[in-house]
């Protein structure tokens, strides 16, 4: 299920572009906010969550998630060079699980490492908060993933859509809905990360039951329907 060619060039894809660029900045400013929040407001607890949910799980993660999900198919489709993957001798859904697996990485690297960091330098890791959201980066990462992999597989906008739901659905929606956050990914990381957490130091709107359900859920369902529908996509000789 794992082709190591088709994961050299995906990471080169992801690492080898502009999009790289993003990818470092992001976490970069991260930990520069939480050195100028530590510098003026000192070590508190609930500083620290508010930075590491406020910034990290919510902005963070699903915007690295955008990035490496998309960035692992999408270029490919939309240039045509797709087809040349496509020729060799490798089953459609293991170039899906493939990019899924390298996607995933670069998600966890960039997102839950920066967030650790970060965690440590605003509180030294209080109430286990530093651990719990470096938890919830770590899984958020494989649900964001299987998600926008999917866009990237079925939509030329997969970007497009990625950001909308990331920006529009979770954080705007999800602030100002109570029932939108229960269809969050955002929220189904906080569920585990309030359990790994110090007593009360992290909520989430949703119980750790349900939200382990659907973060499996959607990784398996994402990644199932990606290589189902990459077996659409037919080489001019098929045709």
């Amino acid at each position: 299920m794992y082709d190591p060619t088709v994961a050299r060039l995906t990471y080169r894809a992801l690492l080898g572009r502009r999009r790289a660029a993003i990818l470092f900045v992001l976490p970069a400013l991260l930990v520069v906010i939480a050195v100028a929040v530590r510098m003026f407001a000192g070590a508190d607890d609930q500083v620290a969550s508010d930075v590491l949910g406020g910034f990290a799980i919510a902005t963070m993660v699903p915007l690295i998630g955008v990035i490496a999900g998309t960035g692992a198919i999408g270029p490919e489709i939309d240039d045509g060079s797709i087809v040349y993957l496509l020729a060799k001798p490798v089953k459609r859904p293991t170039i899906i699980f493939t990019k899924l697996i390298v996607a995933i990485a670069v998600t966890m690297v960039f997102s839950a490492l920066p967030t650790l960091i970060a965690g440590l330098i605003l509180n030294g890791n209080g109430q286990q908060i530093a651990v719990a959201y470096t938890v919830a980066a770590l899984v958020a990462s494989i649900a964001y993933s299987s998600l926008f992999l999917l866009l990237g597989t079925v939509s030329r906008h997969a970007v497009v859509f990625g950001l909308v739901y990331a920006l529009v659905w979770e954080a705007l929606f999800g602030t100002l809905v109570p029932g939108a956050r229960t269809l969050s990914i955002q929220q189904w990381s906080l569920a585990v990360a309030e359990k790994v957490g110090g007593s009360g130091a992290i909520t989430s709107d949703v119980g750790l039951p349900v939200a382990t359900v659907l973060l499996a859920a959607v990784t398996v369902v994402a990644t199932w329907y990606a290589g189902q529908k990459l077996r659409t996509l037919k080489l001019a000789g098929e045709e």
